[in-house]
């Protein structure tokens, strides 16, 4: 039994219900959830699963954005980005970016017309000159007291000097900061988890319910048909407003309940990881961000001991699964080869790859890469069990903007309800970011602190970085019993896998290796990882020999079809 579909089975009702729980129906749940309202939100999968759990896992201004003459979105971005460094800060770091240029004026000409068109055209670099306005642009969006410092140009003596591995035909590089997300799924656990504590009332009354692998199927004459995906039960459940933040799916949704749409045109992008010190080392900690000999922006940048390469933009076949293809990763060992001719790669350095699609407004003749990113809220009422019921479908939005766009949803919400706002999540810090330490000092005395017996200073260090500063809750559980570290990774144990079912709603045992824990994207899961959490996890949700077989054989699946990894044993 899950406790939080029987939550709403026993009260179906809620003054709204959020459908979708990626990155932007968990801000709107948090943010309503704070202003007093009796929220409901239901994912279809499990949270973070789609294109959230699929982006560059960057937290940026969106310095390109500018030559769609998307001021306003460039403004709030960065705005935005500033701001979760400081309410987010374990998760969400400052990111050194340099931008290899290889030539002066070129592009002059082009970039007007790109600008006004909105067509890619012909493809044609951008020269020194170009980026030098744009990152002089992006500055100006950026006086709130220097969160991050200025932009800085180098010639190419100091700029090979700096990185040895570029071309030795590069001519300038321009550096700036931006930021990332290193782990995009627990942010948005975090957030989640904020807003269930937010709409807890004294007399113990819960006013933010979710839950994950429910999907919303059909409207009935009595009210919403919401269907459990793990056990095929069906229950209705009524809402006085509908949010429907299920991305690029948001058309599907929408026919499911009876008013199809066509406000939705998606494109895929896809990213590898390497193991590959080599190319490593070559980034010196940096993001390198530059554009391909096709127009398109693309990165290579160092995450932990890995390297994140990506991305594409090409439009999405919603019938087809969004997978990493053959031809996607050949476009990435080219552009590699762009920007670090010296350094090899090969498909034996790939540890993981993931692809999402973009909840992209539809854009008809527009080139994916000049199709807007900034986000637009659509209203039509439908006919629910005897009532006109508003249904705001939310078209666009990106991972940086996700709390300022849930606070232009809330306030969508409130004003049909007739409520007021009560507070701003500008500077309310987020989850594990409570009290997390400013400074690689105080990251090591924290975990000086919280080193034990049973604890070490590695795993405390992980917890760390897995969970921020809500990590002390995860230490004193693992106290309250028998601990003991999996045999196959140091970073993980079967009772922390029991803190995870306990407060983080596992469905699948894939969730904890892609969305609760890193050790999928790092190419960690083994065999025996798999079978040791299985077992974790079967005393705990009531499976017996044959279901822990076929969740093994799920998670198997999954990270072969989705992330092209083939789980090996580390037993010969």
């Amino acid at each position: 039994m899950r406790e939080q579909v029987e939550a709403l089975k026993a009260r179906p009702q809620a003054r709204v219900l959020i459908i979708g729980g990626g990155i932007n129906g968990v801000g709107t749940f948090r943010d309503l959830a704070l202003q007093g309202i009796d929220v409901a939100l239901v994912e279809r999968g499990d949270y973070c699963q789609g294109a959230s759990g699929a982006s560059s896992h960057m937290i940026h201004g969106g310095i390109r954005y500018l030559e769609n003459g998307e001021f306003r979105l460039v403004k709030e971005s960065v705005v935005e980005r500033n701001g979760l460094l400081k309410i987010a800060p374990h998760y969400v770091k400052p990111l050194q970016t340099t931008i290899p240029i290889f030539s002066t004026f070129s592009g002059i000409l082009s970039a007007p017309m790109r600008f006004l068109t909105h067509k890619q055209g012909k493809p044609q670099e951008r020269g020194a000159f170009l980026i030098k306005i744009g990152l002089t642009l992006y500055d100006a969006f950026s006086r709130d007291g220097g969160t991050v410092p200025r932009h800085e140009f180098k010639g190419r003596k100091k700029a090979l000097a700096e990185l040895p591995q570029l071309p030795a035909n590069l001519k300038y590089a321009a550096t700036y900061y931006d930021a990332s997300v290193h782990n995009p799924e627990r942010l948005t656990l975090d957030v989640l988890q904020d807003g269930e504590k937010a709409g807890l009332t004294a007399d113990g009354t819960h006013n933010a319910r979710a839950t994950n692998y429910v999907a919303m199927t059909a409207i009935k004459d009595d009210g919403v048909e919401l269907t459990d995906q793990l056990t095929g039960e069906t229950f209705t459940f009524n809402a006085d407003v509908i949010v429907n933040t299920t991305g690029a799916w948001v058309d599907m949704t929408n026919t499911a309940m009876g008013a199809g749409t066509s406000f939705m045109g998606g494109t895929k992008g896809s990213h590898i990881v390497l193991d590959h010190p080599e190319l490593l080392a070559a980034c010196k900690g940096r993001e390198i961000f530059f554009e391909h000999t096709d127009g398109r922006i693309v990165l290579i940048y160092p995450m932990g001991d890995r390297v994140l390469v990506g991305t594409t933009d090409v439009n999405a076949d919603m019938t087809k699964d969004a997978v990493c293809t053959d031809e996607e990763i050949d476009y990435f060992f080219d552009l590699v080869g762009h920007v670090f001719p010296n350094i090899a790669v090969s498909r034996e350095e790939i540890v993981y790859s993931f692809s999402g699609v973009r909840p992209l407004p539809r854009h008809d003749e527009t080139a994916p890469g000049f199709v807007s990113r900034d986000y637009r809220i659509e209203r039509a009422d439908r006919t629910i069990a005897g009532a006109q019921v508003p249904v705001l479908s939310l078209v666009g939005g990106k991972w940086t903007t996700f709390r300022a766009l849930s606070e232009h949803m809330s306030n969508d919400v409130l004003a049909i309800l007739g409520a007021s706002r009560k507070t701003s999540t500008a500077k309310l810090p987020i989850g594990g970011g409570v009290n997390f330490p400013a400074t690689s000092a105080g990251v090591e005395a924290w975990i000086g602190s919280h080193t034990s017996d049973s604890v070490d200073a590695a795993r405390a260090g992980v917890l760390l970085t897995r969970y921020g500063t809500r990590a002390e809750t995860v230490l004193a559980y693992l106290a309250q019993g028998e601990d003991t570290v999996f045999d196959s990774t140091a970073e993980l144990s079967d009772r922390e896998v029991a803190f995870m079912v306990e407060h983080e709603q596992i469905g699948h045992l894939i969730d904890v290796m892609i969305r609760r824990t890193s050790l999928a994207f790092r190419g960690l899961v083994t065999s025996e990882l798999l079978a040791e959490t299985a077992a974790a996890l079967a005393g705990l949700l009531g499976w017996n020999e044959a279901k822990v077989a076929e969740e093994i054989g799920h998670a198997v699946t999954i990270l072969d079809r989705f992330h092209g990894v083939q789980v090996q044993s580390l037993i010969a």
